[in-house]
């Protein structure tokens, strides 16, 4: 990640990650800090996005809340629609409550924008096991108050951020807890080559049958979006990727729309339930297959035709 006018260059990027990890450090197992940072980041991404988008129009418009009006009756106006209860601003002033009000607020995103259904939802801020919370009220305060401290917009940040971040969580943590994060992901430096190497071309179909949270297939884009540019008479690349993991396959997703790629994802499991099929039930065939497969996995043989 390149230095912005925000100052968040990749060191910068870690070194506020791991204070985010610091704030919920002794109140769950250091490899899921990342299923409680990453999608508080998205939410900062989505608010600080959606703030930008209201800006603009307040230009049009004259005046912002009259911009704020004419968003809430038509959402195709912004990328997403965020409810003021889940704007960032709302959200950091709250003192009480916050694991509900958390869990509440993404929601209602989650209800203003059916894609987001199963992907900003599935985290319960406010879970307990025995009777007692998982993250407490004045963490959860004290993580909020660090992530806050930049702005995600569209103008402060590159979009790769959200891979950025779950690419050293994984490495930070797997490895910390016995595990190896190349399990759960792909290293950057060898996705950006294959991204080289597999070099797409327009109006490509791009698949990953194991695609964990979409490094490859945004390596791809990032790619055809370096050599073609924005040239809009090129027709665009369309990927698609398969993830048995739903908190990976929902940042695979979180990192399919911060990019705006045009992505399917799909949930389950590639080798027993491949979600991508022709109507004969053979396997859809596509221009590039790109994978980094699971580890150490036996698989029994699948039923489906070739």
């Amino acid at each position: 990640m390149g230095q912005n006018g925000n100052g968040l260059d990749i060191k910068t990027l870690e070194n506020w990650l791991w204070e985010a990890a610091c704030k919920i450090r002794g109140e769950i197992d250091a490899p899921k800090y990342k299923d409680y940072i990453l999608p508080m980041i998205f939410i900062k991404r989505l608010a600080d996005v959606f703030e930008e988008e209201v800006e603009k129009l307040s230009e049009e418009y004259g005046k912002k809340g009259i911009a704020e009006e004419i968003v809430k009756e038509d959402h195709t106006l912004v990328r997403f629609y965020i409810p003021p209860e889940a704007r960032w601003r709302s959200i950091t002033k709250e003192t009480t409550g916050l694991g509900e009000y958390l869990t509440d607020s993404v929601r209602s995103i989650a209800k203003e924008n059916p894609r987001l259904q199963g992907v900003i939802d599935m985290v319960d801020f406010n879970a307990t096991a025995s009777g007692q919370r998982l993250i407490s009220d004045e963490s959860l305060k004290s993580l909020i108050e660090v992530l806050g401290r930049y702005r995600l917009g569209m103008r402060d940040v590159e979009p790769d951020i959200l891979g950025r971040a779950y690419e050293y969580l994984l490495r930070k943590f797997a490895e910390g807890s016995g595990q190896s994060a190349g399990e759960f992901y792909t290293p950057r430096e060898v996705a950006v080559l294959m991204g080289r190497i597999l070099d797409p071309d327009p109006s490509f179909e791009i698949y990953d049958p194991c695609c964990g949270s979409g490094g490859l297939l945004i390596k791809c884009y990032l790619r055809f979006k370096e050599v073609f540019k924005d040239d809009p008479t090129v027709k665009p690349v369309k990927f698609y990727g398969q993830e048995i993991l739903h908190s990976t396959y929902a940042m695979a997703r979180m990192n399919a729309f911060i990019h705006d790629m045009e992505a399917e994802i799909a949930l389950g499991d590639t080798m027993h339930r491949p979600a991508f099929l022709n109507p004969d039930g053979s396997l859809r065939k596509f221009d590039i297959v790109t994978a980094n497969p699971m580890w150490n996995q036996d698989f029994s043989q699948p039923t489906y035709g070739i």
